[in-house]
Order: C-alpha cells, then sequence, then structure tokens
C-alpha cells in the first residue's frame, strides 16, 4: 500500500486537543511530508507517526520557545522542541521503515572458492621430526 498523509483531525487526536485549525493542521502536515520525503522517497505506509511527530512539534510550538512567562507562571521546554524539523531520531526511522540502514555482513569469498589451503602443503612436515625453537619442525 502507498503512503497516505494523516489528515488534521489525526494531528488533533495526536495532540489530544478537542479542537484544531485545519487549515495551519493541513499546511504543517504537507510540509512534514516533504521534509520526510527528503530523507525517503516513496515514504512508507507506517511513516505517519514520523509525520504526525514533526506536524504535531510545529503546530504545539512553532516559534521554537524554550522559556516563557506570563504573569506568575513560567514554563520551560526542552531545547529543540518546536518548529518544524527532523529529528536523528525521525531519520533514523524514516530509514528504517523504508528497510535502509541497520547492520549487514558482506561475504567477499567468491561462490566457487575451494576450502583447500592454497600454500605448498609439506606432507612430511610436522610431529615426527625434531622441533627447533625459531626454525620449526626440521
Amino acid at each position: 500500500m502507498a503512503f497516505t498523509a494523516p489528515t488534521a483531525e489525526q494531528l488533533g487526536m495526536y495532540l489530544g486537543l478537542g479542537e484544531i485549525q485545519g487549515d495551519r493542521a493541513d499546511l504543517l502536515i504537507a510540509q512534514a511530508v516533504a521534509l520526510a520525503e527528503s530523507v525517503v522517497r516513496p515514504l512508507p505506509e507506517q511513516a505517519t507517526a514520523v509525520v504526525l511527530s514533526v506536524a504535531g512539534r510545529a503546530y504545539v510550538n512553532p516559534q521554537q520557545v524554550s522559556y516563557e512567562t506570563i504573569g506568575p507562571m513560567s514554563v520551560q521546554r526542552p531545547t529543540g522542541s518546536g518548529g518544524l524539523y527532523l529529528t536523528k531520531a525521525d531519520k533514523a526511522a524514516l530509514k528504517s521503515l523504508a528497510g535502509r540502514g541497520g547492520a549487514f555482513t558482506v561475504d567477499p569469498t567468491p561462490a566457487d572458492a575451494d576450502p583447500s589451503p592454497t600454500w605448498p602443503v609439506d606432507s612430511g612436515a610436522g610431529p615426527g621430526l625434531l622441533y627447533e625453537p625459531g626454525w620449526g619442525w626440521v
């Protein structure tokens, strides 16, 4: 299935808001999709979680306010909360959802490789002969 962008109603539900500004939410969702597509194209079906996270961060705190005082009340938000951007975790999640990234191994051995030794084998060497330290079996 193809990716379907989340709706403004889904963003409101994600943020736990009873009411949401539909036009603003649609704009932020479209921008979040565009940012996500700069990392992975086409977006995987499960990318809605990342898109909602990015759009929700921008909807709740568009100016990236980190400290705010109104009257006797003060609020301090963590740095990096708010604004429209992708975090490292967002980018990693998109790549993981698309099946990219992660650990892998590469075996450089040719398929027709012979497991026998390639050096000349001396059948007369080994136990039964005299062992000279530094010289080996003589």
